[in-house]
């Protein structure tokens, strides 16, 4: 069985830290985490860079070029 993570982000550097931290404690690490983000103006995107760089598993990153709420932003 395969875990797959997706999550779209938008201005959540005051929590997104903690959530990434989870993903990479679980007992059963994902085979990927898939993220959206979409637009942020805060550092959101710089965290997930870095997240990318040294998580123990792959992380895929897409930084929409245009806000496209969040609906739009998970399909």
């Amino acid at each position: 069985m395969r875990i797959s993570i997706a999550i779209c982000t938008y201005n959540g550097e005051k929590y997104l830290r903690q959530q990434l931290d989870s993903f990479a404690a679980q007992t059963r690490a994902p085979d990927e985490v898939v993220v959206c983000d979409d637009c942020s103006k805060d550092a959101t995107r710089e965290i997930l860079s870095r997240f990318a760089a040294s998580a123990p598993f792959p992380v895929k990153l897409h930084f929409n070029k245009q806000n496209l709420g969040f609906i739009k932003n998970f399909e």
